[in-house]
């Protein structure tokens, strides 16, 4: 579709599936968005007071005492405040009682940028001197870092919790997998420890929020995923706030920002104190430190079978980094590595147990894919372990596993039920795209003549389970009597295009122009209920929502313009063109959506609100051909194409499809390739900023072929599966299998993530 040209429905077919310019495009490329850091005119902030957090320098210290009083004597300084000062009682992880902490560290801080007290300032930038100039007596305890080191040490981070390892699959009837026998009917076993390493999300708008207290309670903005778990989250805090949570545009996600976090959720009690609104923004730094981490997994694979190919059973043992506090992230990603341990293939017995420690670290939360990247990088990485033990193609020896394609729920043997799958026909799909018979020809030239820099190619095939955990979705869709519309929506956008594919859902069932219809997300008072945008859920279950309610207004309009036009209901038609109903056969007496709106005016509008609710969760698939180039002498690798083929089901918009996958290729390769957040043993971040912390830029993003494919699922009525993850999952093992079979002939087996030049060349050494 050309730019500025108007798709409209019953004009030229259905609008659904057709590439329709993002609406939020305009905006964000004129004016720009207005995020929270840049609400200067809202009313209820007018005076607000700037805070500014003192964060611990150390990874673990007992604290002794905090004198505040040559900050107090600053210049701008309002106040400053603590846990003592704020009354703040300890408080447990969802997960683990023993795990307690309170909003600001009140008796041991446990990982470097931990908030410790709150600087309140006239100005933002007298809060940075006066926090300099808090003193805090610490006495410094045991830095635990190393995963391993954690789980076995005597010193414990949590001694109410009894142990380090805060959660451990067997409690949930998991087995403990140990001995060998499991593998007595291979011919051939090879044995792995992979490094899922730590990443920090980077979201180009750091976290921000601003509070106001209006006659008893909280109003307050914030920059997150989902507005109504974060209201939930500060009134289980603080009961007496009865908090409206409002959420203006969000500059980036990537599963950091589902949950409120403690400074935002301390704020309301410091606005209480000062009697004051407050504005909040983390620097670049802070966020590198406190913003949670993704990944930090460590996974200990055993995979066999045959010499002929044939995988008969796999072991993981995946030991999930939670850092510093035992958050969602810390649990969710075990919990979605299991289930989807097998990934797209038929093996007979899988075994896989999870532990989750807490370390000396930042606090892991639910980064884009959660657990499911993890799962699909291990049995990948194993797959090509075990391929290049026998001497087989990694592709072949793929589709000799593969589970075959099946349109009813397929269980594996690990236990999860998969919706429907035609992994096959992805992988025949993704090969010839990328020629994959002339690339594998010219690497064997590459090598037959020695070049200095080598062809690598790399193969994955994935699975992945999206808005696995929640199953429904709200929305609500009101006509106004100037015949616009406003789709209100349970989900949040922050980059999806929401705005985009809900109008086109709603125009397709109503027949009001997309230029016609606004969304409306983000605000608890005016959307209570909803589950917000993460796990690839939108489409699926916010999109299905609107659907569902398009479809049912459209019969309560039919029902008011059967009275209007004195005619029997079941003879009126709606004009998708005109956005109009008349009786059929006669068009020239028609009743508008506005004018319909305009007579329901005293009856509360024309309005409804529909909550959908899924047959279970959906599993797209793909498969993705990662070609790199690698210099045998720097170890530098150059990413020179990836080609995916990613199966999310019926396609809405693939404008809006390509752009998800694009985002997550990048993202993928540079979790290959280039990211990793590190602490030297005493806990202090050696990438704490992003002159140090290797974040993609178009420069180093892959040259990428798309390669169509949907395979619907019966799980909603858009036949729709989650795309917003599937890109970095399908990418990552790809281009981490390329990069070692640039250099396999050399001898090297196994490079862990990131493959900097210096882990390369030192591999080659």
């Amino acid at each position: 579709m050309s730019r500025g040209k108007h798709y409209r429905c019953g004009m030229a077919g259905s609008i659904l599936g057709n590439r329709v310019l993002r609406k939020e495009d305009p905006k964000f490329l004129t004016t720009g968005g207005v995020y929270v850091d840049d609400m200067r005119d809202e009313p209820l902030l007018a005076g607000a007071a700037h805070v500014t957090f003192v964060r611990s320098p150390l990874a673990h210290a007992n604290i002794r005492g905090i004198d505040a009083s040559a900050a107090l004597a600053a210049p701008g300084v309002i106040a400053v405040h603590t846990a003592e000062s704020l009354k703040l009682q300890p408080e447990a992880s969802s997960y683990n009682p023993g795990v307690t902490r309170t909003l600001l560290a009140s008796d041991r801080v446990r990982y470097v940028g931990e908030p410790v007290a709150v600087v309140v300032t006239e100005r933002a930038d007298q809060g940075e001197d006066a926090a300099d100039l808090v003193i805090v007596d610490y006495d410094p305890l045991e830095v635990l870092v190393d995963l391993e080191e954690a789980m076995n040490s005597s010193t414990l981070l949590y001694p109410a919790a009894g142990s380090n390892v805060t959660v451990d699959s067997t409690v949930w009837g998991m087995p403990d997998v140990t001995g060998d026998e499991f593998f007595a009917d291979c011919e051939v076993v090879v044995k792995g420890r992979y490094v899922n390493q730590r990443v920090a999300p980077c979201p180009l708008e750091v976290r921000g929020s601003a509070v106001a207290w209006v006659d008893g309670r909280l109003y307050q903005w914030i920059s997150t995923q989902h507005a109504q778990g974060v209201r939930d989250q500060i009134n289980k805090s603080d009961a007496s706030s009865n908090v409206r949570v409002i959420t203006p545009d969000v500059g980036g996600g990537f599963g950091a920002k589902i949950s409120a976090y403690p400074e935002e959720i301390v704020l309301g009690r410091v606005a209480q104190a000062v009697g004051r609104p407050l504005r909040w923004r983390e620097t670049r730094s802070e966020s590198m430190l406190a913003l949670g981490h993704g990944r930090a997994q460590l996974q200990y694979v055993t995979i066999g079978g045959t010499r002929d190919g044939k995988v008969l059973a796999y072991r993981l043992e995946a030991i999930q980094d939670c850092g510093a506090f035992l958050d969602v992230g810390g649990v969710l990603a075990p919990a979605c590595t299991r289930p989807m341990s097998s990934g797209v293939y038929a093996i007979p017995k899988i075994e896989c147990r999870t532990k989750s420690v807490v370390t000396n670290t930042t606090p892991i939360v639910a980064y884009r894919g959660a657990g499911r990247p993890e799962a699909t990088a291990a049995i990948e990485r194993a797959m090509d372990m075990f391929a290049a033990e026998i001497g087989m193609d990694p592709a072949d020896v793929r589709r000799k596993n593969l589970i075959p394609k099946f349109t009813d729920p397929h269980t594996t043997a690990i236990g999860q039920a998969y919706d429907v799958g035609d992994y096959e026909g992805a992988l025949d799909k993704v090969l010839a795209a990328a020629n994959y018979k002339d690339l594998r020809r010219e690497q064997a030239e590459r090598r037959k003549r020695g070049d200095r820099k080598q062809l690598g190619i790399g193969v994955s095939v994935y699975v992945e389970i999206t808005s696995g955990g929640t199953n429904h979705e709200d929305a609500r869709i009101e006509v106004l009597p100037d015949g616009r519309a406003i789709v209100y929506t349970g989900t949040s956008p922050h980059g999806q295009g929401h705005v985009t594919a809900w109008s086109m859902i709603a125009s397709e069932h109503t027949g009001i122009p997309m230029d016609k219809i606004d969304v409306v997300w983000g605000d608890t008072d005016i959307i209570p209920e909803g589950l917000g945008t993460y796990g690839s859920r939108s489409l699926q279950l916010g999109g299905a929502a609107v659907h569902q309610t398009a479809q049912k207004l459209v019969e309560l309009a039919r029902g008011l313009a059967a009275s209007a036009l004195e005619a029997a209901e079941a003879d009126v038609v709606l004009d998708k063109s005109r956005g109009a109903f008349h009786v059929a056969g006669t068009p020239a007496v028609a009743v508008t959506w506005g004018e319909l709106a305009s007579r329901r005016a005293n009856e509360g509008g024309l309005a409804i609100a529909e909550r959908f609710t899924s047959g279970g969760a959906t599993f797209p698939f793909g498969a993705h051909v990662a070609v790199v180039e690698v210099d045998t002498e720097t170890g530098k690798v150059t990413h020179l194409k990836q080609v995916a083929c990613d199966d999310a089901g019926t396609v809405l918009n693939p404008l809006l499809l390509e752009g998800q996958i694009h985002g997550g290729i990048a993202q993928g390769s540079a979790q290959a390739l280039l990211e990793e957040f590190v602490y030297d043993e005493d806990g202090n971040p050696k990438t704490g900023n992003l002159a140090e912390y290797a974040f993609i830029s178009a420069v180093e993003a892959p040259s990428i072929t798309l390669v169509p494919m949907e395979t619907p699922t019966p799980r909603n009525p858009l036949g729709a599966k989650g795309v917003g993850e599937s890109g970095t999952i399908g990418s990552t093992p790809a281009v981490q299998s390329a990069v070692v079979d640039a250099v396999a002939h050399l001898g090297v087996r196994h490079i862990d993530m990131p493959a900097t030049p210096e882990r390369v060349w030192r591999a080659l050494q």
